[in-house]
Formats: C-alpha cells, sequence, structure tokens
C-alpha cells in the first residue's frame, strides 16, 4: 500500500488536537516533517508524531524546497493559510487547510487558482460534516426527506467561552472573532445540507459589546481586554438566488442562556430537522404533528460523536483515501470559498451599513 509522506505547517493546538492524533493512526500516512515558528512545537510533534528522523522546519518556504512531500497539512493561523497553501500547491503537494478556508475572500479565490493551476487537491477541515447526526441528517436531505429546504439556521453561540490563547483574538491575525472562528463551521454544514451555494444577498451585524468587561466568567479565564481586538458576537441574515433564507448566529461571549454551538436548525416543504436534543426530525405523519429522534449515540461534546472514530479520524482517512485513489474529497474548496464569501459580506455589511448583493 502507499505511504503517503506528508508534512505539517503549524504545529499548535489544532494540529495537536486534530490533525496530527488521526493522521497517526492511519498506516498510510508518514509524517516525515514539521513546521512551526516556535521550533520547540515542531521538535515535539516530530518526535511525538512523526517517522524516525524527521525533520523540523521553521520557514516552510525552506521545508518545501528541501522535502520531497506528497501531501501539506495547513495548521496556522487564518492570515497564513493562504499564502502557504498556495506554496505547497505549487511544491507539488496536496493540501489539507484548516478552517477557515482564508481571511479573506481574495486570498481564498488565490488558493482556488493555485488549485486550478497546479492540479493538486485542495480540501478544507470542516469536521463537523463527519458526526454521526451530519451523516444521517445530510443522507436524509440527499434523499428529499426534507424537502425543498427554504429556510435554515446556522449557529455557533457561545455564552461566556472566548478563547484566550494563541491569537484567536487579534483580528488582524485572524480576520475576526467569532463568526469566522465558529461560525464558518455551522455555515458550513449548513450550505452542505441545503446543497444551496448560490447566494444573493447579505445583510450583517457585529457587536464588540462585551469585550471590555472584566470578571467575564469566561470558560478559560479572563480575557486580556487590551488584547482583544475582534467582535464577540456576529450575526448575518443571507438570502440565497432562490429565496430560501438562512439566519447566520455566532458569539463568544454574549448574555444568552440557551448556547448552542456547531449546529443547524433546517426548514423544508417535507419535514425539518435540528440538533438541539441530539438529532430530531419534525414532521406531519397520518395528521398529527411527529418529532422523531434520531438515536446517533451522541456524547454530548462538541465534534465528538461517542463512537471510536472521532470525526477527525474520518476526515483524515476521508482525505488520505481521496489522495491515494484519486477520488474528489467531501469538502471541495468550492463550497469553502462560498462559506468565506458569506463571512466576508457579513463583515463588510455590518461596517458600511449597506446590503452586500453578490
Amino acid at each position: 500500500m502507499k505511504k503517503v509522506k506528508l508534512a505539517i505547517i503549524g504545529c499548535g493546538g489544532i494540529a495537536n488536537g486534530k490533525h496530527m492524533p488521526s493522521l497517526k493512526k492511519l498506516d498510510t500516512v508518514e509524517m516525515v516533517a514539521f513546521c512551526d515558528i516556535v521550533r520547540e512545537r515542531a521538535e515535539e510533534a516530530a518526535e511525538k508524531y512523526g517517522v524516525e528522523g524527521a525533520r523540523v522546519y521553521e520557514d516552510y518556504n525552506e521545508m518545501l524546497a528541501k522535502e520531497e512531500l506528497d501531501v501539506v497539512h495547513v495548521c496556522t493561523p487564518n492570515n497564513v493559510h493562504a499564502p502557504a497553501s498556495i506554496a505547497a500547491m505549487e511544491a507539488g503537494c496536496h493540501v489539507m487547510c484548516e478552517k477557515p478556508m482564508a481571511k479573506t475572500v481574495a486570498e481564498a479565490q488565490a488558493m482556488l487558482d493555485a488549485q486550478k493551476k497546479t492540479g493538486k487537491k485542495l480540501t478544507i477541515g470542516y469536521q463537523n460534516r463527519f458526526t454521526a447526526e451530519n451523516r444521517y441528517l445530510h443522507e436524509a436531505c440527499e434523499n428529499g426527506d426534507l424537502g425543498e429546504i427554504y429556510y435554515a439556521e446556522a449557529e455557533a453561540l457561545r455564552r461566556r467561552a472566548v478563547p484566550t490563547w494563541g491569537v484567536f483574538l487579534d483580528k488582524e491575525a485572524q480576520g475576526g472573532g467569532p463568526l469566522i472562528d465558529i461560525g464558518t463551521h455551522a455555515l458550513d454544514m449548513t450550505l452542505w445540507h441545503m446543497n444551496n451555494y448560490e447566494v444573493k444577498s447579505v445583510k450583517g451585524s457585529v457587536f464588540e459589546k462585551l469585550r471590555n468587561q472584566t470578571r467575564t466568567g469566561n470558560a478559560w479565564g479572563d480575557w486580556d481586554p487590551e488584547k482583544y481586538t475582534a467582535e464577540d458576537s456576529a450575526f448575518g441574515f443571507v438570502t440565497m438566488k432562490n429565496g430560501a433564507t438562512i439566519i447566520v448566529k455566532s458569539s463568544w461571549a454574549i448574555n444568552i442562556a440557551d448556547a448552542r454551538e456547531a449546529m443547524c436548525v433546517l426548514a423544508g416543504t417535507k419535514a425539518g430537522a435540528d440538533c438541539h436534543d441530539g438529532l430530531r426530525i419534525n414532521k406531519v405523519q397520518y395528521g398529527r404533528q411527529v418529532i422523531e429522534k434520531v438515536a446517533c449515540g451522541a456524547g454530548g461534546v462538541a465534534f465528538y460523536d461517542g463512537s471510536a472514530e472521532t470525526p477527525s479520524d474520518l476526515e483524515a482517512a476521508q482525505w488520505i483515501d481521496a489522495v491515494i485513489n484519486d477520488k474528489e474529497p467531501l469538502v471541495k474548496p468550492e463550497q469553502a470559498f462560498v462559506v468565506t464569501q458569506i463571512l466576508e459580506a457579513i463583515y463588510e455589511s455590518a461596517k458600511t451599513g449597506k446590503e452586500i448583493i453578490f
């Protein structure tokens, strides 16, 4: 069986929490090189996850020039997604880039252009598609069980869970706060279930109401108001070309009791669905209102569905199989591009006070 020679760019939290542990389980992958601007992080990753003799770099351009690689995973802050992914594809590598696709639409377009020019595969790390609930719901949507889906809500609401590490609070490095961080997951799964990527217009609201507060009750301890330059919540009203409507909700900090993260609500002509209490399908049957609760074995933890194989494991296995057997990855870059377009439009609409017309 062919073994893929793989390198990691960015050996921080998401690489250690998701990418490298899942890749390590695949006997078709050899992690041969690790790059991070903090050399110690790359050295620790190489020792824990790399093959014998795995190399360590601080500059990804140097790594791409020296190594013979098949695949690169880009696990950096958002402002490095595009340049690192483009450089890797131009060096002859297939690329898995963490979400969101890029900090801006222009950067995401450059990634698409590089992918088409090089012919290399490019996918984005939207692992929520691989939860048991979303796999079941997507099959139901594809089967037409919900009918025409004309209304949806993409929900990514945290009451007080502002990430205080890394560069999450840095608007310049990340491009935004909760909208681009967790709202992107909810929006991706919503568009995917609807199979609708034709956007007509976007109206957005962005709030920075709570970031200067102290004694915050935050899950990871109080944030530093001096370093918190991103929004604390953002909302969007998206109209699709066929008239369908999507409400986007995202927050790291908001005074709302019922927080829901990485979920969507779908309303179709035949039935509706949500994950507010596990996966529920609501419909009218034999003249009566019915709610069916699907047994997906959910563990009640974000990104984990209670099975031995996590969504991250399934994502990695599917991606590497696509590379080895020349298949199309589940998350297509053109789909992720539309997500980035909507996110940027929400920010732009909030800034200008105008509806953004596509």
